[in-house]
């Protein structure tokens, strides 16, 4: 979340920032929080002034009491229980005004990074550049989701008995293929020099606010019953808050991991030819990269995780374009966001799979993950994420770019992992 520290003598750059993500009335919203920030300051600074005149009475019963001056001591101590109450009442004053701040805190979203564009939906996205050959399929090609059934490698129907829809089962050579990916995309992290952990796929409510799923996105998660714990939208969730409540040496910057995990998230189930087949899913499987670096090196490291997902795509051998997201399509904590998009030749479209995003400090101060700089000084570290890869549009664009009248092909690259060069 943002800090009020940063937003002090920074409201009309802030204010900005915030408009570029269409918030409306900031500069009323920033002074609200500053009023509250105020009221405050004012609570605690009568408070630590009741707490130390509480001090100084209670040496002064003492004294009275060794001299003798029962009386008075008695007459002192009537003020002592009144600055009591006077203290409780200015504690609940101080803690109702605090959980205020910070839940006005919550709901705020991260500041739009002043070279995000302005723009209110997907449409006013930047393309950088687009890059590979579109494929031209001969006639008759199928999207994926006919040839999936076509193959008998990826069952809709079975996952919907078991599950309901959106829950696809993976078989053969489907199955195959998910793995080899998922294997294929870990090495290649590794080789890059990021570290691989297995987190848990459920979290609790603190995960979920440290990094900035909760209070936001409620909806979009699977809530466990009768409990405080969430099946997880991303890895990036249980891998940022291994960190949570850490103060990092700085030699160990900046910190690389990657992760494999299953994803789950509610809002998939919408209509429409965009959400048909393995475009959108309920379930689906992600390896996520994530970084923490110095507040100075965060910005290097976003391009460089765009590269290293761009070179991803290269490998697989598909069409891919970046895409810098305006500031309405960017993410509540992300300061700024690049989307790689891979052509599916038989859909004729682009499919989002990868964000690479800079969340700056906002994570990392609902984290308290902090390290300590050369003076000794307690710095914010910036955290960073992106898909490397999400495999359900990975999978749909490799399965129709590469259709022929023999079967599908499996990209170079793949085939050591699947085991199989083609599937017919």
């Amino acid at each position: 979340m943002l800090r009020i520290a940063d937003i002090i003598g920074n409201e009309k750059k802030v204010a900005e920032g915030l408009e570029k993500k269409h918030i409306e009335n900031a500069v009323e919203k920033l002074n609200e929080l500053l009023l509250l920030d105020d009221t405050r300051k004012k609570i605690q600074a009568e408070l630590d002034a009741t707490l130390n005149e509480s001090k100084k009475i209670s040496k002064r019963i003492g004294a009275l009491i060794k001299a003798g001056d029962k009386k008075s001591a008695e007459q002192v101590k009537i003020r002592t229980g009144q600055l009591k109450s006077y203290t409780k009442d200015l504690q609940e004053k101080l803690n109702s005004v605090e959980k205020e701040l910070k839940q006005a805190l919550y709901n705020l979203p991260n500041v739009a990074h002043q070279s995000v564009p302005a723009g209110r939906t997907s449409e006013d996205n930047e393309v950088i550049y687009e890059r590979g050959n579109i494929p031209c399929l001969r006639d008759g090609a199928k999207p994926h989701w006919e040839l999936i059934e076509q193959y008998d490698i990826i069952d809709f129907n079975l996952g919907n008995k078991i599950s309901g829809a959106g829950f696809p089962v993976y078989k053969d050579k489907g199955a195959k293929l998910q793995r080899a990916l998922i294997n294929f995309f870990l090495d290649e992290a590794e080789k890059a020099g990021f570290k691989e952990v297995q987190p848990p796929v459920i979290i609790n409510s603190d995960s979920g606010y440290g990094t900035g799923q909760l209070p936001d996105k409620e909806g979009q998660m699977y809530g466990i019953a009768d409990s405080d714990l969430f099946l997880i939208p991303t890895a990036e969730v249980p891998i940022t808050n291994l960190y949570r409540d850490v103060i990092v040496d700085e030699g160990n910057l900046p910190i690389r991991n990657v992760g494999y995990t299953p994803c789950f998230r509610r809002e998939a189930g919408s209509w429409g030819a965009h959400v048909r087949g393995l475009n959108r899913l309920h379930q689906f499987d992600k390896v996520e990269i994530v970084q923490i670096t110095k507040p100075e090196d965060s910005y290097d490291a976003l391009e460089e995780m765009c590269e290293y997902v761009e070179g991803l795509l290269e490998k697989l051998e598909l069409p891919f374009r970046k895409l810098l997201l305006c500031g309405g399509d960017l993410g509540f904590t992300s300061a700024m966001t690049y989307d790689m998009e891979v052509y599916s030749a038989a859909q004729k479209k682009w499919l989002e799979v990868s964000s690479v995003s800079n969340f700056e400090a906002y994570q990392a101060n609902r984290l308290k993950l902090r390290y300590k700089n050369e003076n000794k000084k307690t710095v914010l570290l910036h955290t960073l994420n992106g898909s490397a890869l999400a495999l359900p549009r990975i999978v749909a664009a490799i399965l129709e770019n590469n259709q022929s009248d023999k079967g599908i092909y499996i990209p170079k690259v793949l085939r050591a992992y699947t085991g199989y060069d083609l599937i017919e």
